[in-house]
C-alpha cells in the first residue's frame, strides 16, 4: 500500500497533467459542434472495426462447432434423399417399395480422426465404433462422393478401407450411357481413379458423372464416384480406357457418412444361398 500512495506522490504531475488534458477535451467535444460530430464518428468507426475483428475471432473460434452442425444436417439429408430414391425406383413405373425397402439405409456421421493417401492400400480411422452402431461391412460416403467400406471395428473407432486402395472395388454406373463398370484405383494420383468395362461403343463423354449402381449392398445408388477426365481406347480390347477425378477429396477429409443397410445381411445371406447350389 505503502508503494502504491509513493507511486501516486511521485507521479503527482503527470496524473494532474492527464486528468486537465481530458477535462479539456471534454470541454471541447461538448462545447462545438464539429468536434463533436468529429468525435461521434471517429469512435463509431473504431468500434465497429474492433466488434468486426471481436465477431471474426468469436466465429473463428465456432467453426469446429457449425462443421460438426453440417454434418448433422447432411446427415439427415442424406437420409431423406435415400429413402425419396428407393420409394421411387425408376422401373418399372408400376413398381412401388415397400416401407422396409425404402427405409433400409440409414446414416451415421462420423470425423476422420487419421487418413493416409499415400501408400498402394490406405486407410482411414473415424471417431466411431460397435457402440455406436457401426460394423465391418457397411459402406462409408463424404458430403461429396464414395469414401470407402469400415473394415474392423472396436468400441470407439472404425478403421476404414479407403477407396484409394488396390483391392476395392465399386460398381459404378455411368447414367449417361446407362453402362454398368467398376471403379478401382491404379495406385498413383489419389485425386483419380479408373473406370473399367465400359464398352467402346457406348458414348462417354469428358465430364460425365459416375455414381454407385443399384448391384451392390453397401452403398445406396446414386452416390457419385466421380466424373470423366479422360476417354481412351484399350489396345485390343473392346472397352474405355477412363480415368475418373474422385468426387471426394481425401487430403481434406474431415468428415464421413457411415451407411448401414438394413437389409444387407438378407440380401447376401439369399445370394450366397443360392451360390451354394449352383
Amino acid at each position: 500500500m505503502g508503494e502504491l500512495v509513493d507511486f501516486f506522490v511521485r507521479s503527482r504531475n503527470f496524473i494532474l497533467f492527464v486528468l486537465l488534458e481530458v477535462l479539456c477535451f471534454y470541454f471541447i467535444i461538448n462545447t462545438s459542434n464539429y468536434w463533436s460530430a468529429t468525435y461521434f464518428n471517429t469512435s463509431n468507426r473504431y468500434a465497429a472495426q474492433i466488434l468486426a475483428l471481436s465477431n471474426a475471432a468469436n466465429e473463428y473460434a465456432r467453426l469446429r462447432q457449425v462443421n460438426a452442425d453440417l454434418a448433422l444436417e447432411n446427415q439427415l439429408l442424406n437420409t431423406q434423399l435415400a429413402k425419396l430414391l428407393q420409394s421411387k425406383p425408376a422401373a418399372p413405373a408400376e413398381y412401388r417399395a415397400d416401407s422396409a425397402f425404402a427405409d433400409r439405409f440409414k446414416f451415421t456421421v462420423a470425423k476422420v480422426v487419421d487418413n493416409t493417401t499415400q501408400f498402394a492400400n490406405n486407410y482411414i480411422t473415424i471417431d466411431k465404433g460397435t457402440d455406436d452402431g457401426i460394423r465391418p461391412g457397411m459402406g462409408v460416403i463424404s458430403p461429396t462422393g464414395v469414401v470407402g467400406k469400415v473394415r474392423v471395428c472396436n468400441h470407439h473407432f472404425s478403421v476404414v478401407t479407403s477407396i484409394l486402395h488396390s483391392e476395392f472395388l465399386v460398381s459404378s454406373k455411368l447414367p449417361k450411357a446407362n453402362e454398368i463398370g467398376s471403379a478401382r484405383w491404379d495406385g498413383g494420383d489419389p485425386h483419380l481413379i479408373k473406370l473399367m468395362d465400359i464398352s467402346r461403343y457406348k458414348p462417354v463423354s469428358k465430364g460425365d458423372s459416375v455414381v454407385t449402381s443399384e448391384f451392390n449392398s453397401t452403398f445406396p445408388p446414386g452416390i457419385l464416384v466421380g466424373r470423366v477426365r479422360t476417354i481412351g481406347v484399350q489396345p485390343n480390347q473392346t472397352f474405355h480406357d477412363i480415368t475418373l477425378n474422385l468426387a471426394t477429396n481425401f487430403s481434406n477429409l474431415s468428415f464421413v457418412y457411415v451407411v448401414e443397410n438394413r437389409l444387407q445381411v438378407e440380401q447376401e445371406q439369399l445370394e450366397k444361398q443360392i451360390e451354394n447350389e449352383k
